[in-house]
């Protein structure tokens, strides 16, 4: 039997709505093995923080450096969400705790089926629909069947992969692009009808009629779809964004649509967060956009949670804990 350790929950600092499932799913789930605290803002950060084995991070946007600071006897600091854009890793490094978070396959079922949804509201031109049924109008606009239909996924990983579990039974033609080498066995599961490397980027967007982007965001994929790349989008595709913002030119997204040269795009994550809504983007009829909503499942909780406990279990074991990110 590992021995008890005592682990200390940083809520969403300003949603306090958030907590529930997320902070009662951490909480149920890490309790079973270990004591758990909830962080009080209102009250004296450093004495929350002593003696506390480990600290799991709603999101890594609710530590601070003061914490980092008085958390003297952490050996882990789990962040309960995928990316780490806004956390200042590098200080954390500088402080010797371990940091580590939950990768996308915790969160890989919400973000297909937010995309596989974009999909069918998108090529069914679900917002004209809703506005001629408002108007009284029946039996337009006229939709696109998906059998057929050729299925970018850019960057392979569990998103894409659970994108693509979705979208062959529709019929439709799927290709791939990855750094890694995708296996033949996934080739065959997935019907893949073409596989390619980030040097197959311009065929593939050239090529498909939905385009859907599952990538990290770095210095390499940072506006990886740019003008230049949107001028090669057929004028009838559409776009899809369930990762990060910024892998898209939001501008050059918006004059392409507005110019006529996009089917139309379905995106949940925005370059600035919360976006400014006044934009003309979010008026366009051909726009789906949803607020950075895809991940936020019962399913994603619950998993993630699960993740945080596993680490926990480890470090009370003696084992390294799993999705290290301070380590080069």
């Amino acid at each position: 039997m590992t021995k008890r350790l005592n682990v200390l929950f940083l809520p969403h600092p300003v949603k306090v709505s958030m907590f529930n499932p997320w902070g009662m799913d951490v909480v149920k789930t890490v309790s079973r093995n270990h004591n758990i605290e909830v962080l009080d803002y209102d009250k004296p950060l450093a004495p929350q923080f002593k003696g506390m084995d480990a600290v799991i991070d709603h999101g890594g946007s609710a530590g601070t450096r003061e914490m980092v600071d008085a958390a003297t006897d952490a050996r882990l600091w789990q962040i309960l969400g995928t990316g780490f854009d806004h956390f200042d890793l590098e200080y954390w490094k500088s402080k010797g705790i371990p940091v580590a978070n939950c990768p996308g396959a915790f969160s890989a079922v919400a973000l297909a089926e937010t995309a596989m949804m974009f999909i069918l509201m998108l090529t069914r031109r679900y917002p004209e629909a809703r506005a001629r049924l408002d108007e009284g109008e029946l039996y337009e606009p006229m939709g696109y069947e998906l059998e057929e239909l050729q299925l970018g996924i850019i960057g392979f990983g569990a998103s894409g992969i659970e994108l693509a579990r979705r979208a062959q039974p529709f019929g439709m033609k799927i290709a791939a692009i990855d750094i890694r080498e995708v296996s033949a066995a996934e080739r065959q599961e997935f019907g893949l009808s073409f596989v390619g490397t980030p040097d197959d980027l311009e065929k593939v967007v050239a090529e498909s009629d939905i385009l859907s982007l599952h990538l990290h965001l770095n210095s390499d994929t940072r506006h990886i779809i740019d003008a230049r790349m949107l001028g090669l989008m057929k004028p009838t595709a559409y776009i899809i964004n369930v990762a990060r913002g910024a892998l898209i030119d939001e501008e050059a997204l918006t004059q392409a649509l507005l110019a006529g040269n996009l089917g139309g795009a379905g995106i949940d994550a925005y370059s600035q967060e919360p976006p400014d809504i006044s934009s003309p983007f979010f008026s366009l009829p051909n726009v789906i956009a949803t607020p950075h909503t895809a991940g936020v499942t019962d399913g994603t909780s619950r998993k993630r949670a699960q993740c945080a406990s596993d680490n926990v279990d480890r470090i009370a074991a003696g084992l390294e804990p799993l999705y290290r990110i301070d380590l080069d």
